[in-house]
């Protein structure tokens, strides 16, 4: 519907909206992204419905006229409704949600073609070891200089160097090329009868282009992936766009090769690990809806969609789904709302659901479709524990005997073992024999990890890093710097020194942090070129090596320590999850669990194979404890980079507290990190019953108080991480 006169929703929040006048011969609608003059300055803007954003009415006099529109499609209306609802619900800046919306400044403007740079095969007249790096490094690479600048690991000015001695050469690129289309009937899979039924339902639900929230859970190996594939197939066959989310960059190019061999050819990505030219084009292709499938990181859900007609959660209980800063949204609850306001289905898929989407399908809110067996005839792996105060592993060691004779007998056969730890590094604690130093993080009140692959001690809140250094920095003494406790690094050498002849992969976000490394190792995998993986959450899921029948969990207690309020539901998820990847092709498999705490009812549970149980228990749990799905949590973190200016705030905000009988507030106390990035934090803790109107009590408490310039408020609706 063509405006006259434009309320703009401004990309920087402390704008707010501005009015402004459409010149003559300018055609412009809702959603409409536009530039704009700001004093000097030109500002971009979405063109919003005035009763939907309130502002002070400026005279037509004064309105100063818009400059251009944008040559890309509105925001739908859909999307604009999706972008109102998570700001209200997360207590977020209209602008910070709309900013994810238009997620590639490039997309909006400039050139169809671009510039890009490749190795021409000749070589400088002058070697130096930088150019000789980057010229290693960039074997097989095309982008532009500051893409290929942080891929070599070099100044710009050397890459440039290296254009002028003609050992670069520039490729025009048309940026907005056309992908290659997906055929729905390319290779059309034969599915058990349970794959069939389930997925005759979820064509169903496509078909009739409706509002369908579907859990669709199935245990690990029973073939989820191929059934909602039919779904998407569907979608395709009617010309309209899918969206699959996953938690994982690394599960990206193991989903693409499955993809690929059913549709013909690969879905359009997005993650973080894209170039700007890659961004832009996929951007535009999904707003002019020449995309047809898009497999992305949660922030692909807020892409702006043309003609959507499915969206699949995978992986739907990750925690990885939750963003923890910026606008702290939850990308499985959001998908749901998208469906909602596009009128479409909605399949969250897992093998171990989140407790909340269970009781939502026990509500009958969501629709639950089940895959009770692995597909193919292959048997769940038999689950043993292994009771660590019964069974201690040597002195040095983390692999008890029960789990080293079962490692020994995999390697004869030629069989594949996976080690499970979820802890980074080689050690997380480094200290002094002599004095007792402790190696901590200058930014954060955590300890500095060690990782002996890059030789760095290492902050995993803030990324600060240091060499490890050769002698103590507090007493000066040498060689006296010990490892304290385990982590996957400190795995993988006690596996090289038990079993000397096998080949050992370590798959962390360190050493598997691009699609391309991802794909390297699931073919060293599937080839039989790797006999151990030691990794952490990254192997937890979506991985299927036919050859791998044993999985080992090195300390099952560790994810229960630490106070957190979903801490059970967590580790049942992660260890079940990882037990999933054994025994998935035609030789059985075997999960042996070390544990310090065999009665522990999570562990008890994982043994018995009886998830229905815990889940009761832990329900049961939740609604004593007022805690979602039966009540709410919503957490106030107040920081700033002077401890007393935050902890002053802190009391202002609790002093404050309004008096409610549905709504208990805990607080201010110092958050559990309470130093993080140099700032000091403290935490309020809000525990709500489900009919509190808890996002208004916030804002109109937090509304009626001022901090100084340096403290900043944040709020994290359904929080996940207590930190």
């Amino acid at each position: 519907m063509p405006v006259i006169r434009a309320r703009l929703l401004m990309m920087n929040a402390a704008l707010g909206p501005l009015d402004y006048k459409v010149p003559a011969g300018m055609n412009v609608e809702y959603g409409q992204i536009v530039i704009a003059p700001l004093g000097p300055r030109q500002v971009t803007g979405i063109v919003w419905e005035e009763d939907r954003l309130p502002a002070n009415s400026v005279p037509e006099a004064k309105l100063r006229p818009l400059l251009s529109a944008v040559d890309v499609p509105p925001i739908r209306g859909e999307l604009r409704r999706l972008i109102e609802w998570t700001a209200d619900y997360y207590i977020a800046p209209l602008a910070a949600v709309a900013r994810m919306v238009i997620a590639s400044g490039g997309a909006l403007r400039g050139p169809a073609t671009m510039t890009e740079y490749r190795l021409s095969g000749g070589m400088p007249d002058r070697m130096t070891p930088q150019r000789e790096r980057a010229i290693a490094a960039l074997e097989g690479e095309q982008a532009t200089i500051r893409e290929l600048s942080g891929l070599a690991d070099v100044s710009e000015g050397v890459l440039r160097g290296l254009v002028n001695q003609g050992a670069l050469e520039p490729v025009e690129v048309d940026v907005d090329r056309p992908y290659t289309r997906a055929r729905h009937d390319f290779d059309e899979p034969d599915l058990s009868d349970d794959q069939r039924k389930v997925s005759a339902r979820l064509v169903e639900a496509v078909a009739t282009r409706k509002f369908a929230p579907i859990l669709l859970d199935g245990v690990t190996g029973s073939g989820k992936t191929e059934t909602y594939f039919e779904a998407v197939a569907e979608a395709l066959k009617d010309d309209r766009q899918v969206l699959v989310l996953l938690p994982e960059i690394a599960l990206t190019e193991a989903f693409l090769k499955r993809f690929g061999n059913r549709f013909g050819a690969a879905p359009v990505t997005w993650h973080s690990s894209l170039k700007s030219t890659e961004r832009r084009r996929a951007w535009r292709a999904i707003a002019s809806g020449e995309a047809q499938v898009v497999v992305g990181a949660r922030s692909a859900l807020f892409l702006p969609y043309a003609n959507l007609g499915l969206i699949v959660v995978d992986e739907a209980h990750e925690i990885s789904f939750k963003q923890e800063d910026g606008v702290r949204y939850n990308a499985r609850d959001v998908a749901v709302m998208r469906g909602h306001f596009e009128a479409i289905p909605v399949i969250l898929a897992s093998a171990t659901p989140a407790l909340e989407s269970l009781h939502m399908a026990t509500s009958g809110t969501y629709e639950k479709l089940d895959l009770p067996s692995r597909f193919g005839g292959a048997q769940m792996p038999e689950i043993r524990l292994v009771n660590l105060t019964e069974e201690q592993p040597g002195r040095g060691s983390w692999i008890a005997a029960p789990l080293r004779r079962a490692m020994f007998e995999r390697l004869e056969r030629g069989e594949q073992s996976l080690l499970f730890l979820n802890r980074r590094g080689y050690a997380p604690l480094t200290l002094c024999r002599n004095c007792g130093f402790r190696f901590q993080c200058p930014n954060c009140s955590a300890w500095l990890v060690e990782h002996r692959l890059s030789q760095r001690l290492s902050c995993h809140h803030c990324g600060h890093e240091t060499a490890t250094p050769e002698k103590c920095p507090e007493c000066g003494e040498p060689d006296c710097l010990v490892a304290c406790g385990p982590g996957v690094e400190r795995i993988a050498d006690e596996v090289a020194e038990m079993l000397p002849d096998a080949r050992v992969a370590l798959v962390t976000s360190d050493t598997i942090n691009t699609p391309e490394k991802a794909a390297q190792f699931v073919a060293m995998a599937e080839g039989g070129a790797i006999d151990v993986i030691v990794g952490t959450q990254l192997v937890t899921k979506g991985f299927h090596f036919p050859e791998l029948t044993l999985v080992g969990v090195i300390d099952a207690d560790l994810g229960l320590e630490g106070g957190d309020l979903r801490a059970a539901e967590r580790t049942y998820q992660q260890v079940a999850q990882v037990a999933g990847r054994a025994g998935r092709g035609a030789k059985p498999g075997e999960v042996l669990i070390q544990t310090r705490h065999p009665d522990a009812p999570v562990i008890a549970a994982l043994e018995a194979g009886d998830r229905d149980a815990f889940y009761d228990a832990e329900t049961e749990a939740r609604r004593h404890a007022g805690a979602p799905p039966f009540g709410r949590w919503a957490a106030i973190i107040v920081s700033a980079e002077d401890d007393a200016e935050a902890r002053e705030a802190a009391n202002r905000i609790g002093n404050s507290r309004p008096r409610l009988d549905d709504v208990m507030i805990l607080g201010p106390a110092p958050a559990p990190l309470a130093l993080l990035r140099n700032r000091y934090r403290y935490r309020l803790l809000l525990n709500a019953r489900r009919s509190a109107e808890l996002q208004k009590v916030i804002r109109q408490w937090l509304g009626q108080l001022d901090h100084p310039p340096g403290v900043r408020v944040g709020v994290d609706i359904d929080p996940y991480s207590f930190v």
